[in-house]
């Protein structure tokens, strides 16, 4: 099943909220997929980052001394739980991307604006964990997954990242993925997982990459994507949403002039601020939406 949902304000002066209304959004949809979940937030936009995991936090014992070391340049880092996110010029990202492997540590998420949390566990516990709640930014998007294509696992978990500032969230199933993967994999764009979302995921980075702005590379899932699915994206500037052409995934929206909201079911909504007086939909099939700032 899978719930997602998603946050788009338009008014800064919510930016505070942001992490306390995703995360109560995404405790609402926990019984469409209890076994793993996930947020990306943006916002920060000063210094690039990457976000990386390890079962094992002390695996980040002395890696900012290493890695400043290593590249030649100062390197800072802030630990969360299972998630570090280091701060470094952006020039150094190869550099680093290799220490880190080298090191065994996973990559979430890499961009200016981007941080990725997920892991194992039911929404309400991977939030506290992370600290969700107290982060404030101007869009973010979560999921909560029922596993049904891999295993139940941090790496398996949504949102995926695979270009910088770019992830995605999804809910159901394509049955061309094995043949996408190949064809992406020839484009510089090879999923990491056996996960059909990261397939969407890197169709997504090569339209992007390609030139397409975020609508274009939505539009083109309708074209090369098979199965059934509801994709929502995030970019630095924007927030998507695409559904298949027979849309069976439940959807809502809500729109208002401080946000846009997206929920796999109204519930997800209701309690967000004005939501008595917001233009509520479900997205149509075959339908690109989408927001930037």
């Amino acid at each position: 099943m899978c719930g997602i949902v998603g946050l788009f304000l338009k008014r800064d002066a919510l930016q505070p909220q942001l992490g306390q209304l995703l995360t109560e959004m995404l405790i609402t949809m926990t019984d469409r997929g209890p076994d793993s979940a996930g947020i990306a937030v943006y916002g920060g936009e000063d210094a690039f980052k990457l976000t990386v995991q390890s079962d094992d936090p002390a695996a980040f014992d002395g890696l900012d001394t290493a890695l400043s070391q290593a590249l030649g340049t100062p390197v800072e880092m802030r630990v969360i739980s299972t998630h570090a996110v280091l701060t470094l010029p952006q020039e150094h990202e190869g550099q680093a991307r290799a220490v880190l492997a080298d090191r065994g540590l996973r990559l979430m998420g890499a961009g200016t604006s981007m941080e990725i949390y997920k892991e194992v566990g039911l929404p309400r516990d991977v939030a506290d964990r992370f600290g969700i709640r107290a982060m404030s930014g101007s869009h973010g998007i979560g999921h909560t997954r029922m596993a049904t294509e891999s295993a139940v696992t941090t790496l398996g978990a949504h949102p995926f990242s695979t270009g910088p500032d770019q992830c995605l969230v999804h809910n159901g199933s394509l049955s061309n993925h094995n043949a996408m993967r190949r064809t992406l994999t020839r484009q510089g764009f090879p999923p990491a997982t056996q996960n059909d979302t990261e397939v969407a995921a890197c169709y997504i980075s090569s339209r992007l990459a390609a030139g397409d702005d975020l609508g274009g590379a939505l539009k083109g899932t309708l074209a090369d994507l098979d199965g059934f699915f509801t994709f929502v994206v995030g970019t630095k500037n924007g927030f998507g949403v695409v559904r298949d052409p027979i849309a069976c995934k439940p959807a809502m929206m809500a729109e208002t002039d401080d946000y846009v909201a997206f929920g796999s079911e109204y519930r997800a909504l209701a309690t967000l601020p004005g939501i008595d007086q917001a233009r509520v939909w479900e997205p149509e099939p075959a339908t690109v939406y989408f927001w930037e700032r």
